[in-house]
């Protein structure tokens, strides 16, 4: 199983100095990925724990791209229907260009109706939206020898065209399971329990059996009990399960908190190999 952390892109922790910190301690203790997470507009009763402030995502791994060399870096998750499709898949490409092919790309179709308002996006249309994005993106990034992509009957070339990254789709439905084995190479839950996810994982085998395909990754995103001995064996078990990445995604308040949260990583992930 592959070991990552989230790097908090949000409240006061997430300044350009501790955000260039954590990534970089990140990789210097050799985990596998550090991960930043989406949101645009949240309202002000919605704000516990940021008060607000969020460094977009897209933004954030950019930065970043600049200042690792090695470590994985991902959005869990970035939310397609905030975004027009174009100019989506133009930022992914040119970060994975800058980042030398390092990008996990997790996607969902969002959950917060008051983000939507603000932004102007018909919370009924998400899952339209989501799809139609995620097949445009796979359609810039498997485009021919020539690099031409078609949008709105305008023909364009498509320019870095890197590899494109692994996708991971995020969710609980049945359609966001029937959306990671349609369109993703993964599927990304978040805060899941071991028996929530057991029949979950079953079902995305079941229903990429019927399409045909191999059971997409399993990318976990959550917490680790407070005992080592307990996050030695609730990792084990996941893995047994089918897990093959973990996302650790606790909060901290200063640069020292993280920094303890990744030796404990570390302390953890040797125990597993």
């Amino acid at each position: 199983m592959k070991i990552g952390t989230a790097i908090r892109n949000m409240g006061t922790t997430a300044t350009a100095t501790c955000i260039r910190q954590s990534a970089e301690t990140a990789e210097a203790a050799g985990l596998d990925h550090a991960w930043v997470v989406d949101h645009l507009a949240i309202p002000p009763d919605d704000a516990e724990g940021s008060d607000g402030r969020w460094i977009d995502p897209l933004a954030a791994l950019a930065f970043l791209a600049a200042a690792t060399r090695r470590i994985g870096l991902g959005v869990a998750v970035l939310v397609l229907p905030y975004r027009p499709a174009l100019p989506t898949a133009k930022w992914v490409a040119s970060i994975q260009e800058l980042c030398d092919g390092r990008l996990h790309l997790g996607v969902a179709a969002g959950w917060m109706a008051a983000e939507f308002r603000a932004l102007g996006v018909d919370f009924a249309r998400r899952g339209r939206l989501t799809d139609d994005t995620l097949d445009f993106l796979r359609q810039c990034f498997d485009a021919g020898g020539d690099d031409v992509v078609s949008a709105h009957g305008q023909e364009f070339l498509f320019r870095p065209r890197p590899p494109r990254p692994p996708i991971y789709v995020g969710g609980m439905s049945e359609a966001a399971l029937a959306r990671a084995v349609r369109a993703g190479d993964g599927w990304l839950p978040i805060g899941l329990d071991y028996a929530q996810l057991a029949p979950r994982i079953a079902r995305l085998g079941e229903l990429a059996t019927a399409a045909g395909r191999d059971c997409p990754e399993v990318v976990l995103m959550g917490s680790l009990p407070a005992s080592d001995d307990e996050a030695v064996e609730r990792l084990g078990r996941l893995a047994e399960l089918g897990a093959t990445h973990y996302i650790q995604a606790s909060r901290y308040a200063t640069q020292s908190e993280f920094d303890a949260l990744v030796a404990r990583l570390q302390a953890i992930r040797a125990q597993l190999v």
